[in-house]
């Protein structure tokens, strides 16, 4: 493809006032720009995190954040909109801040503000907090106040969230010593009104039992002697009529005999009914015997004087009955006593074993929270122990290793740049205008224009003869185009800046609509 650069050229030539215009708008608009921009002053201070001074192998902080972590705290909180705001009004960052919105007062303080974290996996935490504005003092005025907040706000949110941890514990240890008094009251309740069903004495009711059931067993057996011996004595007082026991005479074969025969009738007795043939047969031996005895007894007494001798044997029968039935009773009031003792006792032991599962209950729930009492009163050890490291700035903290400074040498704005953007831009709306043209220019200038569309190739070509009046007439035009355009721009720009609207405010409007700050 050959380029007709003579052609071009005469294109460029008769659209060169418009070009200019968008070269000289764009130029005298950005140098306007760079001439009436303020100029402005930026400093910077930087923080660092430090570790705690303290190990925390030896103690452990209460207050479990990450640098970033951190960081991002104090700095989510630093750039609130009450924050950024009271700052502005304090230190009359803007010069018309009296009359700004509120809105635009934190848009700005916003944008002026610059904060970098620097962070590694073996390298210390930092944080670089930069603010541009209107004067080196200004700058350096809120950075030092981003820098104090920033320290005040890290002081206070660890010292704040160390006191929490302190009073809740210290309310979780009352709490838990109130409800260890209410179980230890308990238990102690529980104890008084079952002391005698306690679990504790159990082994001591069980011995006390087997030996009191031996007890009642010997008196039992006690009792049923004294009883024989009650009715063996009346027994033979009735036979014979006589005490030997008490006299001191030997009996004769027929009284020991009767008294071995009714030993061995009262244990056939216990053992078999009276229709048993053994039974019966001892009992007419009895009879016979005490027949026998009776007889023997009347003969003694009508040789000896009957009537003062059965006087004697009364007495002396009274005498021991009486003696004997003493003892009885005696007996008797052992056993009841004994027997009411043992029923005590196993009330008692069949009590203790459901008091035992209660009171271990109670004693399992006193365990609990004297566990929980003794977590919670190491923990309140552990939380004053951090207090006292956050009282006197051993845990971890932020510092300043670089206080802001008021700059000597303004950081913007940089003018030339400024001024080359805007020709920059005049140039590329320039060609994008002569391009346009060209793209929507769609008819035959030249005879390739007409080869490539109809494909036909032209016999001769007849240029346009202008005559020298319409020559004249052209080259007058463009001259006095361009004229208008290196002259006329200018002075309108002017026009419009001092009588209308300054260009550098038009101009940051116009960027302010693309989002360009």
């Amino acid at each position: 493809m050959n380029l007709d650069l003579r052609f071009y050229w005469k294109l460029f030539l008769r659209r060169l006032p418009v070009m200019m215009a968008f070269i000289i708008i764009c130029s005298g608009l950005s140098a306007v720009t760079a001439i009436k921009t303020p100029e402005t002053w930026r400093t910077q201070a930087r923080l660092l995190v430090e570790e705690p001074q303290i190990p925390s192998s030896m103690v452990r902080s209460t207050v479990q954040t990450s640098d970033i972590e951190q960081l991002d705290i104090v700095q989510q909180k630093l750039l609130t909109r009450a924050n950024l705001i009271d700052i502005a009004n304090r230190l009359n960052v803007f010069q018309d801040i009296r009359s700004m919105a509120p809105d635009t007062v934190f848009d700005q303080m916003r944008a002026a503000t610059s904060i970098r974290r620097i962070a590694g996996k073996n390298s210390a935490t930092m944080m670089t907090i930069a603010f541009t504005a209107r004067s080196g003092q200004v700058a350096a005025n809120v950075v030092n106040e981003y820098v104090t907040l920033i320290l005040e706000e890290n002081t206070k949110s660890r010292q704040g969230r160390v006191a929490n941890t302190l009073e809740f514990f210290q309310q979780e240890v009352q709490r838990l010593a109130s409800d260890l008094d209410q179980q230890s009251i308990a238990i102690s309740v529980f104890k008084s009104e079952n002391a005698n069903a306690l679990p504790e004495n159990q082994s001591y009711r069980l011995n006390r039992q087997s030996l009191l059931q031996e007890r009642l067993s010997q008196l039992n057996r006690d009792l049923a002697a004294s009883r024989k011996q009650r009715e063996d004595m009346i027994a033979i007082f009735e036979a014979t009529g006589q005490v030997r026991q008490s006299q001191g005479v030997r009996r004769t074969a027929q009284e020991e005999e009767l008294i071995v025969v009714q030993a061995e009738l009262d244990h056939l007795k216990s053992l078999y009914p009276d229709t048993d043939r053994r039974v019966i047969r001892i009992q007419a031996q009895l009879d016979k015997l005490q027949a026998i005895v009776a007889a023997q007894a009347a003969a003694n007494s009508n040789s000896t004087g009957p009537q003062s001798e059965v006087s004697a044997e009364r007495a002396i029968l009274d005498s021991s009955l009486a003696e004997i039935d003493s003892r009885t009773e005696a007996i008797q009031t052992d056993i009841d006593t004994l027997t009411k003792e043992l029923a005590d006792l196993e009330t008692a032991i069949i009590e203790s074993s459901a008091n035992g599962i209660e009171l271990a209950t109670l004693e399992r729930e006193f365990n609990i929270v004297q566990a929980r009492y003794n977590a919670a009163v190491s923990n309140l050890d552990q939380a004053r122990m951090n207090e006292r490291i956050e009282a006197s700035a051993q845990g971890q903290r932020i510092s300043v290793i670089e206080n802001a400074s008021v700059p000597r040498v303004p950081a913007g704005p940089n003018r030339v740049k400024i001024a080359a953007m805007g020709t920059a831009i005049g140039l590329g709306l320039a060609a994008g205008y002569f391009l346009l043209l060209e793209f929507i220019n769609r008819t035959i200038r030249r005879p390739q224009e007409l080869t490539g569309k109809f494909d036909v190739t032209p016999i001769a070509i007849i240029p346009y003869m202008e005559s020298r009046r319409e020559k004249t007439m052209r080259r007058t035009g463009m001259v006095a185009a361009t004229l208008v355009v290196l002259i006329g721009t200018p002075l309108a720009l002017w026009y419009i800046d001092t009588n209308y609207i300054p260009l550098d405010q038009l101009v940051r409007r116009g960027l302010s609509r693309f989002g360009i700050g």
